[in-house]
């Protein structure tokens, strides 16, 4: 069944990582198609818009050519103004003259020039004015007869020419490439469709992964509870078995084994049942904490007793140094209790035969950092990152046929940060491992301190 949810995941991941393949493919040709079309209309729309742009600046400037030769019948001046007429930029043209004309007499000369040529555009006009060294406004002229106050009307600006002249400026008239940039969004629009499409793809990929690695780690701590539940039980239940009969009065010391085995066995399903009910204090959205000044230098100690049997059974020797001045604590007993007893476990299972444990505490600023410390098989560089989440397990093949949950670190980790400290390792493969317990101390201790 296993297997066959692999596969359904892998099709899954096969047919959307087609179905993103062809539409990202999809999109790149359209975009190529398209942009093909849109450079050949451009290039069309260029010559056209170049084509009526050439077309409006010649008919300009007749009508400018026109008004100064007006101009110029009105003030008797025989002179001939050539190429009087010069367009500064697209949009504004200057005229040169001998003398100073009336703004009201070029506005009208220059309405009638424009209506006759078919002008239809809205401009304004300015006169240079010699003696302020300026141009001095004249007005805006609107061919759909609107209110001219309330168009914000433009700064004609000075330009650098001598003599007399006047300026036309058309500010409706825009360069072509103003058109091109505002249509540039609808290129862009596709690209990001596609990129968003791409990321909630990779999302889900990330997510499906995600979710089926934790199914496979739920898939192993089910199976290792399960392993780990029933043979303590069916140990417990054959002694019970075999201390039924009443022969076995008869033979006292095998009747010590056996009840010795259904106590080792008890405790062994008491720990195990602990830890479970360990990930449930877990799951709650708060962990419920009891905090009182603790001395967790009596709880090593305590603990170094609690596994004073296993050690010796291993041939382990447990060394405590603890010279922290200070080793008190606000927190909750059991769960701190838990979470040293929890590493030194650790350290017993992964150490060597006959090797060595050190537990040590120093102070270090306000915290105090308890280090457990193993000679056994490490932990190798990829596995140190996924080491404190929940239901990781280190694969050891068969060493030490080590059992457990992938419970153990989660909740030491969990525990630590729920009373402000933390939890870190350090280990090099095949040389042991060493994690540190950081926890806040009390702030009286740290008074006398």
């Amino acid at each position: 069944m296993e297997a066959m949810g692999r596969r359904a995941i892998g099709t899954l991941m096969l047919l959307a990582t087609l179905s993103v393949v062809g539409v990202v493919v999809i999109q790149l040709l359209w975009l190529q198609q398209a942009s093909r079309y849109r450079d050949e209309q451009v290039e069309l729309n260029r010559e056209q818009a170049v084509q009526l742009e050439k077309q409006f600046n010649d008919r300009v400037v007749m009508a400018l050519t026109d008004v100064t030769e007006r101009i110029l019948s009105i003030t008797k001046d025989p002179t001939d103004l050539f190429d009087a007429v010069k367009q500064e930029r697209p949009n504004y043209f200057a005229v040169t003259i001998n003398d100073t004309v009336h703004p009201y007499l070029l506005e009208a000369m220059l309405r009638k020039e424009f209506s006759r040529r078919n002008i239809q555009e809205d401009f304004e006009y300015g006169i240079y004015d010699c003696f302020t060294d300026s141009i001095v406004y004249g007005n805006y002229v609107s061919v759909d007869s609107v209110d001219t106050d309330t168009v914000a009307h433009s700064e004609l600006q000075k330009l650098d020419k001598d003599g007399h002249y006047f300026g036309v400026y058309f500010p409706n008239r825009q360069s072509s490439l103003w058109e091109e940039e505002a249509n540039t969004w609808m290129w862009i629009f596709p690209f990001v469709v596609t990129l968003i499409v791409f990321s909630f793809f990779a999302f889900s990929v990330w997510v499906i992964l995600k979710q089926r690695k934790l199914s496979e780690m739920k898939n192993d701590f089910i199976g290792n509870m399960t392993h780990e539940l029933k043979t303590p039980i069916s140990t417990i239940a054959l002694s019970s078995e075999v201390i039924s009969d009443p022969d076995i009065i008869k033979e006292p010391d095998r009747l010590r084994e056996y009840a010795r085995i259904i106590r080792s066995e008890n405790e062994r399903l008491r720990t195990q049942v602990e830890r479970v009910l360990q990930l449930g204090s877990l799951d709650k959205d708060k962990l419920d904490l009891k905090r009182e000044p603790i001395d967790m230098h009596q709880v090593a100690l305590d603990i170094a007793e609690h596994f004073k049997l296993q050690a010796k059974e291993r041939g382990v020797t447990v060394e405590l140094d603890l010279s922290a001045p200070t080793a008190t604590v606000a927190g909750d007993r059991i769960h701190l209790s838990n979470a040293l007893t929890n590493l030194v476990d650790n350290a017993l299972k992964y150490g060597r035969m006959n090797g060595t444990v050190r537990i040590r505490s120093i102070s270090k600023g306000n915290e105090l950092l308890f280090s457990v410390a193993d000679d056994g098989i490490g932990i190798r560089k990829e596995d140190l990152k996924h080491i404190f989440e929940r239901f990781y397990r280190v694969h050891t093949g068969n060493v030490h046929d080590v059992k457990g949950f992938g419970l153990g670190l989660h909740y030491v980790k969990q525990i630590a940060q729920a009373h402000g400290g933390g939890v870190s390792v350090q280990s090099e493969f095949g040389k042991g491992s060493t994690f540190i317990l950081s926890l806040p101390l009390s702030p009286t201790a740290v008074q006398r301190h």
